[in-house]
């Protein structure tokens, strides 16, 4: 069997085939949406399954069934490998007739899977895959950039930590594309705000012993210990980093991608304190808790990570703009993405630039202390909120062709 039947899925989401209005123009008579992520490795938590539901909720909550539009679900799980997603692509794109592609964690893989896409003007939706690249360099009129990005994180955790003291560094990061960026886009934020850097060490993605690269750290004197990891590899860094007494030692760990269900996996005896940055809390206002309980119900309790709620979000904007458009071109439901202004319980009113970059505020949360939390899930508390034309790099500052 293929890698890329061993690894997909489809899944069929009912709705009622209709000739005429929205279906006009739509290829096949069905849009196709196709969640590529980790089903089952290093970021199945905070993506993987829980994906698919948003994916799902979203079309149920656009009202697909009632407007006489056909929606169909594949799954597939790229394995953190670039080559298996570029597979899975180019079989959804040219054999399955897939039309956008959603979430893609894993930087590697998503600008391998953003470069198909464009050749083959389909649409190309992350949430999870965080280079800021994709709507830098590798920017183009097929994809949308819209949960978070390294260079948000960067200027998020980041900057908060130099400005109250933690003013020297020591990177340990992934050893991917993912890793480099933020890295690189943490490392600007940490020397602009009269930060250094006392070094820096790669580790394999992904890792199970952090031991030498946590001696490393240790024995830098670094105030600050920058996690430019994710997923399992963050767990570990930090479970690991107690035991060699890091935090005890007076060094701070600084969680540049930290998720929800990472906080949960690690428990708040060993996180309280945690600063990290994300673009959604499912305890934020009425609309996140309604939303986000409607998830946990179907995703076994679990309440929805940033990137779960990205994928609700970007799908049901996709939807919006298929029916607008009357098509399921993925070069003109982009374009008439950008045009439309968004708006959905998890994020609210926003709105997506040229650069593909979709913009909504984001927040510095700190993880709260065991006696702080008032029940399961209650984990953060919110430090600052960083309004929406701060949040991201400044189109101007991109280097993204389609920026005049």
């Amino acid at each position: 069997m293929s890698t890329f039947k061993r690894t997909m899925v489809g899944l069929a989401v009912a709705a009622a085939v209709a000739a005429g209005g929205a279906q006009a123009q739509v290829s096949d008579n069905v849009v196709k949406i196709g969640v590529m992520n980790d089903q089952s490795g290093t970021y199945a938590d905070l993506a993987g399954p829980g994906s698919v539901v948003a994916a799902k909720m979203a079309i149920e909550d656009f009202g697909a069934a009632a407007k006489g539009m056909k929606v169909e679900v594949l799954v597939g799980d790229h394995q953190n490998k670039p080559d298996v997603g570029a597979n899975i692509a180019r079989q959804w794109y040219d054999v399955d007739k897939v039309d956008v592609i959603v979430d893609v964690p894993t930087s590697s893989v998503v600008l391998a899977v953003n470069e198909i896409t464009k050749q083959k003007g389909k649409a190309l939706l992350v949430s999870t895959g965080a280079t800021s690249d994709l709507t830098g360099k590798a920017c183009n009129a097929n994809a949308i950039h819209w949960t978070y990005d390294t260079w948000m994180l960067a200027n998020g955790t980041g900057s908060a930590i130099v400005k109250t003291g933690g003013d020297s560094w020591f990177f340990l990061t992934a050893d991917y594309a993912f890793g480099h960026a933020l890295e690189r886009d943490t490392e600007a934020v940490v020397l602009k705000n009269g930060g250094k850097v006392a070094g820096k060490v790669r580790h394999p993605f992904p890792s199970s012993d952090f031991s030498s690269f946590l001696l490393q750290a240790q024995s830098s004197k670094a105030k600050v210990v920058g996690l430019a990891n994710a997923g399992g590899d963050t767990i570990n860094s930090i479970k690991q980093g107690a035991e060699f007494g890091i935090v005890r030692g007076g060094q701070q760990f600084a969680g540049l991608l930290v998720f929800l269900t990472d906080v949960h996996a690690l428990g708040l005896n060993t996180a309280q304190g945690l600063l990290l940055t994300e673009a959604f809390y499912w305890d934020l206002n009425d609309q996140t808790r309604a939303f986000a309980r409607r998830f946990a119900a179907q995703h076994k309790g679990a309440m929805p990570t940033m990137a779960h709620a990205g994928v609700y979000a970007s799908v049901l904007h996709y939807l919006k703009a298929v029916d607008a458009a009357k098509t399921d071109d993925g070069t003109r439901v982009i374009a008439k993405m950008k045009e439309l202004p968004t708006d959905d319980p998890a994020f609210g009113k926003g709105s997506i630039r040229v650069d593909g970059r979709k913009i909504h505020p984001v927040y510095l949360f700190e993880v709260k202390k065991p006696a702080e939390s008032k029940g399961a899930w209650d984990y953060y508390k919110v430090r600052a909120t960083i309004p929406a034309d701060q949040a991201f790099r400044p189109l101007a500052d991109g280097s993204c062709p389609l920026v005049k």
